[in-house]
């Protein structure tokens, strides 16, 4: 395992080689990188560290590519104009900012593209599951194997939040739960097969509602007693289905538990602690939070901050309290999409937060003088003196603030890192 607490050398800008893991002792605001610490991955990167005017720069050779080493120092060139240097660091700075871009767009554009597929296959087997179940149970169990690889195919996976048209409410709600519980799961150390089974168990979990009427598969407070109990079914319901889908029992577990509380306050059978697996105790922390974020009726949502303090402050019995410890830890204290006000007082909305360290999220910070489409994303971690001074709600943005960031109204989330999500589900759903 590599030692990334080794001390690290200092090296002459001009032997640097793509590879190179490096760290630049200079303020955030004076380099157009997204991190002061990076691996170099294109020559671009070496000019615009070269333009920056450092004569030299902080080398990890534990952290670089095996077999990187500095390039020989070259001879002295005779000196360059002043106005030639300043206007090639220009342009390398610029360029190395359009590859910065364009990385960030296009990691964003990959996740919202496959939590569509995902939503369009949920939506296929939500159609099919009554006539075809077995083939709908093998379209969900493909798609959980691609969710399994970002999972555990990188230590460094992240929770993103993705753009406001990301899919529909009815299909990104379980696709959120999913990805939340599998990223929780991970977190509480759960082996491959029980992370499989509960990513199938939440994408399903409420799959029952097919066999309701439109009216009833939302819980409302304007139900009467009588809707309450028909709302109530879509559990019993989905039991059937998880047998005709031929699911696991893990994976059926988390359909007939998802709605109990380890309190004995939930349904349908009001079970307590530990008769609830560990799945079912996972996605219930997950539903929650979604659902809280994005209720039925919009003016109802909280901010993603505002969810995680109420289910602490106020519905803790509710929860396995380790489970609520992790995943607390796991959400940061301000998940992505939080509103917030960064201690140099400018304004910024979280879009991505890794559970090793949920108190250095990445963010897009308003910045008046760069346009809203060329905003880098900034992370925390790498921001010496920089963090998060409180949460807002929108409405306490500025406007231009509020313009610039453009706050959700509805949250949708992805796996940041890890392996594309497998087409076989859709194939499997038309075999």
């Amino acid at each position: 395992m590599k030692n990334n607490n080794a001390p690290a050398s200092a090296i002459h800008v001009h032997q640097l080689k793509v590879g190179m893991h490096v760290h630049l002792d200079v303020g955030w605001m004076d380099h157009p990188f997204a991190r002061s610490s990076f691996k170099i991955a294109s020559a671009a990167q070496i000019e615009a560290i070269r333009g920056m005017g450092l004569e030299q720069v902080r080398w990890d050779p534990l952290r670089s590519e095996p077999g990187v080493v500095p390039e020989p120092l070259p001879a002295p060139a005779p000196a360059a104009h002043p106005v030639a240097v300043v206007i090639d660091q220009e342009a390398a700075a610029r360029e190395a900012r359009r590859d910065l871009m364009a990385a960030q767009q296009a990691s964003l554009a990959r996740c919202e593209r496959e939590f569509a597929q995902a939503g369009r296959v949920h939506r296929q087997v939500f159609e099919q599951v009554q006539a075809q179940p077995e083939q709908a149970g093998r379209a969900s169990v493909q798609l959980i194997d691609g969710f399994l690889g970002h999972v555990t195919d990188s230590r460094d996976t992240c929770l993103r939040l993705l753009g406001e048209t990301s899919g529909e409410r009815s299909s990104s709600h379980p696709v959120n739960v999913a990805v939340i519980a599998m990223l929780l799961g991970k977190a509480i150390g759960l082996s491959g097969e029980e992370l499989h089974e509960l990513g199938v168990g939440a994408m399903l979990h409420d799959i029952g509602k097919v066999a309701l009427p439109e009216r009833v598969r939302c819980r409302d407070d304007r139900h009467s007693h009588a809707d309450v109990q028909f709302y109530q079914e879509h559990v019993a319901h989905g039991i059937d289905l998880a047998r005709k889908m031929k699911l696991s029992l893990g994976a059926a577990l988390v359909i007939a538990q998802h709605h109990e509380h380890v309190d004995g306050t939930g349904f349908p059978q009001r079970l307590t602690g530990d008769r609830i697996s560990k799945a079912a105790r996972i996605v219930a922390l997950a539903n929650c939070f979604d659902n809280l974020c994005n209720p039925h009726n919009p003016i109802k949502a909280l901010t993603p901050h505002e969810a995680l303090s109420l289910m602490f402050a106020q519905m803790k019995a509710r929860f396995d309290a380790v489970m609520l410890g992790a995943f607390i830890k796991m959400m940061g204290v301000y998940p992505p999409g939080s509103v917030v006000q960064l201690t140099d007082d400018r304004y910024a909305m979280v879009v991505s937060v890794n559970a090793a360290r949920p108190l250095k999220p990445r963010v897009i910070v308003h910045e008046p003088g760069v346009p809203r489409e060329e905003a880098l994303i900034v992370d925390l971690e790498d921001q010496a003196g920089l963090g998060i001074r409180r949460s807002l709600k929108p409405a306490q943005l500025p406007k231009d603030s509020l313009d610039y960031l453009s706050p959700r109204e509805r949250v949708c989330y992805f796996f940041e890192g890890g392996s594309p999500v497998r087409d076989e589900a859709t194939e499997g759903m038309a075999a």
